[in-house]
């Protein structure tokens, strides 16, 4: 096997870069740039081609991996697997403020068609929140809190240091159920009235809490419990 510095410069995917330009690059290729290094039977291009068919060669499918998974990979250590996540998340990032026009919400499928990306097919229970305008335009996603398979604990208090600090007019939440029930949890229902109760304290106004479920969502807006 040779050694990534026994390849030609121009297969090289350091110098390959310099010579081509990035868009030259397959996504193994930047990937062995991010690790830099591989393990002792693999190269880093190597290592990087056989992370991604573990994701069916699909972008989207790496970047719900997380931390753990990542290191399950032979010379891929903790350092190197928040390098690749990071990179996904600045790739994210940029789609987002490239968009001209921030999107508007006017209903509760808008609302899920934003985040669903960031909670379908996930093992865990995930809690985001998503900050709009007076145009009821969205401007930022954060997530709030990461749990287990059987829930987590969102904290009212930092979703609306979130929204204080990001001078939101509005905000919808959003959690996802692994098990694929739709129904809210009778902490869903207190959670929800906390954070209505609490939004006009400081006139933040709550329009939605979503609950992502697979490929279908339920919204508290439209069943009027909001």
């Amino acid at each position: 096997m040779l050694n990534i510095k026994q390849w030609s410069p121009e297969d090289r995917p350091r110098e390959k870069m310099l010579l081509k330009g990035a868009s030259a690059l397959s996504d193994a290729e930047l990937i062995g740039i991010l690790i830099h290094s591989g393990s002792a039977e693999l190269t880093a291009v190597e290592l990087g081609r056989h992370i991604l068919q573990s994701s069916k060669n699909n972008l989207h499918e790496l970047g719900r991996l997380s931390i753990n998974d990542l290191m399950k990979f032979k010379g891929i250590g903790e350092a190197k697997a928040i390098t690749i996540l990071a990179a996904l998340e600045l790739g994210r990032r940029r789609r987002e403020a490239d968009s001209e026009e921030k999107p508007k919400i006017v209903s509760s499928v808008d609302a899920y068609k934003l985040i669903r990306e960031h909670l379908v097919d996930l093992s865990h229970e995930e809690f985001w929140v998503m900050l709009l305008n007076r145009a009821n335009q969205v401007t930022r996603k954060y997530q709030i809190s990461q749990g287990g398979v059987a829930g987590t604990v969102a904290d009212p208090k930092i979703v609306f240091k979130t929204a204080l600090d990001g001078l939101a007019s509005g905000i919808i939440v959003a959690h996802n159920h692994p098990s694929g029930n739709l129904s809210p949890s009778h902490a869903d229902i207190e959670l929800t009235k906390k954070l209505r109760e609490a939004g006009k304290l400081l006139e933040i106004q709550v329009l939605d809490h979503l609950i992502v479920a697979g490929s279908k969502y339920y919204s508290f807006a439209d069943e009027g419990l909001i």
